[in-house]
């Protein structure tokens, strides 16, 4: 049997946290494993045994993502059976299983059963990729009946210390989510609010660290349900931050999403220590309060607004985003303008814009009145204008400053002859293009700690990947 696999993660930061840890499984087993998302089904590979996608149900253009992604791969490796997985293959699994023989299905809470995927394809051992499309779905049937016999799933299995496709590290610390938004799936596709021992994060983390990794992105569903213990104590993130902080001593952290509502004064005295990155991404979702209590939302605009205030007291220019959807049943002109009032007062870096998609088994794929496609499509292009100026401007703003990064892949220039390109990432989430001789002796390695010096935006014509200004090394 062939032993290369092939993994596709489309989503959020966590997917491609929880893909990592599944490829981790399948190097122990001596599998080859690719995570470079494939873009077209030319020069077909036979090869490949297994694909892994691990999907995403946050939007219906999510899902029609997915399916387009393996279609893709049904084409680009005829001799690969498809394993789906994550939220869609949760909540969609009948309508994935119709689009071919070679698919199998494990839904997204069962995931940590890809621990024993590797063994069961050396016990499958066969050409046929059919054949074992359907033994694994023999076996991830019986997994979803142990499951509904209250067998419990680890949910935090995929974890790694070591990343095939991330210079940066990342750790899983809760899943799931308690909040009953009415527009959102991804509450029904991971369920109820779970999270990681806070003794383990530690040790975890000191691993991390250990292993000479310079950051470590702490990823969640909702970051405000976390709780553990410490000493007897109950504990939340704040407290689990702080713990962190004295039990390290180099490595940083980077938060990947807050709730509004966790941002009060003990949490913005704790992220003042110059380890917690100066980047913040909070999930606001409107800045109309009638439209935060039609979506069930645990907080109103003012909390947004004294979030703001907080991180900005407590980091000097912080880079601070925001998720926004638009056109949510009901919202009005008014609403969508307290929207774009909160965005400009509060001085959003990046706006991440969203046009309502209503979820089927929701409470909003009901509510009326919809809103017109024509003004949901001009109010996300007034977002991403907003966007567009504001991440310019804080760009701009760090021309010619020295900021620490953390390097992450190396690219071939095409462009550029006898070049190598270096992609870093700053403390404020500023992607980097670093351009070096290729035999130059001091080009850093991936996951490197450097300090960079700010030179100016880059031309269309010159990005490479995510890189949006030219930068270059600094000694401090």
């Amino acid at each position: 049997m062939k032993k290369n696999v092939h993994f596709e993660t489309l989503g959020c930061r966590l997917n491609q946290v929880e893909s990592e840890g599944m490829a981790k499984f399948f190097l122990e087993a001596s599998f080859d494993c690719s995570m470079q998302s494939v873009t077209a089904a030319d020069n077909p590979d036979e090869s490949v045994c297994a694909c892994i996608v691990n999907t995403c149900t946050v939007t219906t253009k999510a899902e029609q993502k997915a399916r387009r992604i393996i279609r893709l791969l049904l084409s680009k490796f005829p001799h690969s059976a498809v394993i789906v997985t994550g939220c869609y293959a949760e909540l969609g699994e009948k309508q994935l299983l119709s689009m071919d023989k070679r698919i199998c299905v494990l839904g997204g809470q069962a995931k940590g059963f890809m621990e024993k995927v590797p063994q069961i394809l050396n016990e499958i051992n066969s050409e046929d990729p059919e054949k074992t499309a359907s033994e694994l779905q023999l076996r991830f049937d019986e997994v979803r009946r142990n499951k509904l016999q209250n067998v419990i799933f680890h949910p935090f299995k995929l974890a790694t210390t070591s990343f095939i496709n991330h210079s940066r590290a990342s750790l899983k610390i809760q899943d799931g989510c308690n909040c009953v938004c009415t527009y959102c799936a991804i509450r029904l596709a991971r369920g109820k609010s779970v999270s990681l021992d806070a003794q383990e994060v530690v040790n975890r983390v000191i691993e991390l660290e250990k292993n000479g990794y310079g950051e470590v992105v702490i990823t969640t569903v909702n970051i405000g349900q976390y709780v553990s213990t410490w000493n007897g104590q109950t504990i939340n993130f704040t407290g689990l931050l702080k713990i962190l902080l004295e039990k390290t001593s180099k490595i940083a952290f980077r938060i990947s999403s807050l709730y509004p509502e966790i941002v009060d004064e003990k949490f913005a005295e704790t992220v003042k220590d110059r380890r917690v990155r100066p980047h913040f991404h909070i999930s606001v979702q409107s800045g109309s309060d009638a439209v935060l209590e039609k979506m069930k939302r645990p907080y109103r605009a003012e909390k947004v607004y004294n979030a703001v205030r907080l991180l900005r007291q407590a980091k000097d220019s912080p880079f601070i985003a925001c998720d926004i959807i638009a056109g949510f049943p009901g919202e009005t002109d008014e609403d969508f303008a307290l929207t774009m009032k909160m965005l400009d007062e509060c001085n959003f870096t990046f706006v991440h814009a969203f046009p309502f998609s209503a979820r089927p088994g929701t409470e909003a794929y009901k509510m009326r009145p919809m809103v017109p496609n024509s003004v949901t499509g001009t109010r996300i292009a007034a977002l991403e204008e907003f966007n567009s100026v504001h991440r310019s401007a804080y760009l701009k703003s760090y021309t010619g400053k020295i900021l620490p990064a953390v390097c992450e892949n190396l690219h071939s220039q095409k462009n550029m002859k006898d070049k190598t390109v270096i992609h870093a990432v700053t403390e404020n989430f500023i992607h980097c293009q670093l351009v070096f001789d290729s035999e130059s002796a001091e080009i850093p390695e991936p996951s490197s700690a450097i300090n960079v010096r700010i030179l100016r935006l880059l031309e269309k014509d010159e990005v490479t990947g995510e890189s949006e200004v030219l930068a270059e090394p600094a000694s401090n």
